[in-house]
């Protein structure tokens, strides 16, 4: 039993610790991932930043559901820009797998602005709510300058 036991948690973490590309079939898939991604958390910011400019009415409890998807889908495209996708990539720039230091440190930038966005709206409080956008929407607009085609 301890032998089964001892296999299977040997077996879990040797999962566990396979590079992220692993986990698609297809480097098409990891494409489709990231831009989902994307996708989602542009649909979820864009509401926020709705109300951060004044288009729409500030909604707190809306403020806080949109920055908590925001929060959490920063947190997953990175996994898509896997090896082999770049060829496949008609918006990203080749730099993003050439520079990969850089493009982590612009991942990890965003998930802590994003964050900083979740922890704003939940303060409920619309002049923090738009201090924490614009640092997010910065953070974004730089990692698109450097690592997305026009």
């Amino acid at each position: 039993m301890k032998f089964i036991t001892s296999f299977v948690l040997t077996a879990a973490a040797t999962v566990l610790s396979l590079p992220a590309s692993a986990q698609f079939a297809k480097p098409e898939d990891a494409v489709k991932y990231r831009q989902s991604a994307l996708f989602v958390m542009g649909q979820h910011f864009g509401r926020i930043g709705a109300m951060a400019n004044g288009r729409v009415p500030y909604d707190a409890k809306a403020a806080v559901d949109n920055a908590e998807v925001v929060a959490e889908m920063a947190k997953l495209p990175w996994a898509g820009f896997a090896a082999n996708t770049d060829r496949l990539s008609q918006k990203a720039k080749s730099e993003i797998w050439t520079e990969q230091v850089k493009f982590r440190e612009h991942n990890e930038k965003l998930v802590g602005e994003s964050g900083k966005l979740l922890a704003a709206a939940k303060t409920n409080n619309l002049d923090n709510l738009k201090t924490a956008f614009s640092a997010t929407a910065g953070t974004c607009k730089g990692c698109h300058d450097a690592y997305r085609k026009d």
